[in-house]
């Protein structure tokens, strides 16, 4: 009725013994003991998934709470900060990945030390002691030098042969022959990184070598064809770099067709360089291919002076190019779920207040209700008990009618009554044929 009490469907209510279960409409509605062992088996793994599915809704506390305790209202600003806030790490984090997908390099110095150590011939000292002819051992290592940025125990020393994909050492020919003039260091999929490189020979004489180191690109790099170089004042860069100072030249000369822009009118340089008068945009990289080439090698001489009691050492720096560090620190960012398990953890003891603030404010209202009208809320708490004893046991009929007398005084009685004897009668004539056969048998 409009009048009565409010009623709130599965609340276990302090203060009552009923043997009945709360139906969906009653406030203060109590399980048995029986209900609540059987409904609590099922309801452990159905606590568990539904805890998974928790969602910001979830989270707000009800209107009515809110009027009842003002300082929620600080909860609730908090509940609106943590949304923003968390669309702006979304958003960051997408940046994050769009960023990471496209090469992040930066410049540093790798500096090169190539040493050389004389060894002169031994006279053996006793006799059966083998002498030693005079040799000479050339070493080639490097390091990165530090940019003073970024914490020094989270950097990570990468191997001097990580940054070549080939290196040769040419000896005096005249010295060492054709065959054995040449030490080469080529990277392949099995290669094992080093610090660095050493060669070892026999001989007294000062030696002359060339050192080759082909830098290992990642992406991979080209020189341009002189022609092209000096048109774009690009020497050795990646494919899209090229392409796009190739563009940015189209754009500012304005070589694209005015009517089919799909087109480039070269002018007399690109004439000269791409062998043609007219080119559509889709051709460029294909008839880019021919103009680019291998990039050029570090060509370094040394001399190797036979006779030095110490060892000679001799440096040189070289640019390279490193991934960012920030890229690190950007990857480290997606992986870390640590900060995510704690946010977890968080979220549920959230949850689990807002479910005890929602259980204390139906207590609350149930017991509100009956300290207004006692006698009323009695009432509808009963027939909603009644209700729900019908629903579990399956009874057909309507219990509130079939407690009156009035009830059994209408005609169908007679009826049932008849039907009712008629039935017991066939059920005894049954046991008692049953029993008669037994006993002849």
């Amino acid at each position: 009725s409009p009048g009565g009490p409010p009623l709130h469907p599965r609340a276990a209510q302090p203060g009552f013994q009923s043997g009945l279960r709360g139906s969906g409409s009653g406030g203060g509605n109590k399980r048995s003991a029986e209900a609540r062992n059987i409904n609590s088996n099922q309801s452990k793994g159905d606590f568990v998934a539904a805890k998974k599915k928790k969602k910001l809704a979830d989270k707000i506390l009800p209107q009515k709470v809110r009027d009842l305790v003002p300082e929620s209202q600080a909860y609730m600003d908090l509940l609106t900060f943590e949304r923003k806030l968390d669309a702006t790490i979304m958003r960051k984090r997408l940046d994050i990945q769009e960023a990471l997908k496209r090469p992040m390099k930066q410049k540093r110095k790798l500096r090169i030390f190539i040493s050389n150590t004389f060894y002169p011939c031994k006279e053996p000292s006793n006799e059966g002691d083998e002498g030693s002819v005079a040799s000479w051992e050339l070493r080639v290592e490097g390091r990165l030098l530090e940019d003073g940025k970024g914490d020094p125990t989270t950097k990570i020393k990468r191997k001097f042969s990580s940054f070549f994909k080939s290196l040769v050492i040419e000896l005096d020919k005249e010295l060492y022959g054709p065959d054995n003039h040449l030490v080469e260091w080529h990277r392949t999929h099995t290669t094992q990184e080093t610090d660095g490189f050493q060669v070892k020979r026999p001989g007294d004489r000062n030696v002359r070598c060339t050192i080759l180191l082909l830098l290992d690109y990642q992406p991979l790099q080209f020189k341009l064809d002189p022609r092209l170089a000096r048109l774009l004042g690009v020497h050795t860069q990646t494919r899209p770099v090229i392409i796009s100072a190739l563009w940015q030249y189209i754009k500012t000369h304005k070589l694209q067709d005015a009517h089919e822009r799909e087109y480039i009118n070269c002018d007399k340089y690109l004439e000269q360089i791409f062998g043609c008068q007219r080119m559509k945009f889709a051709e460029i990289p294909q008839r880019l291919n021919p103009l680019l080439h291998p990039p050029d090698p570090i060509v370094i001489n040394h001399f190797i002076e036979s006779g030095a009691e110490n060892k000679q050492t001799a440096c040189y720096d070289i640019d390279v190019e490193v991934d960012d560090t920030l890229k690190n620190q950007m990857n480290n960012f997606l992986m870390s779920t640590a900060s995510q398990q704690e946010i977890q953890g968080l979220d549920t003891k959230i949850h689990e207040t807002v479910d005890t603030i929602n259980q204390m404010k139906t207590n609350r209202e149930f017991f509100l209700s009956f300290a207004k009208d006692p006698q009323k809320f009695i009432h509808r708490w009963i027939v909603s008990q009644t209700r729900d004893l019908k629903a579990m046991t399956d009874v057909v009929g309507n219990p509130e009618e079939e407690r009156r007398a009035e009830f059994y005084y209408q005609p169908w009685t007679h009826e049932a009554v008849s039907r009712y004897f008629f039935t017991k009668v066939n059920q005894k004539r049954a046991e008692l044929e049953q029993a008669l056969g037994i006993r002849n048998a």
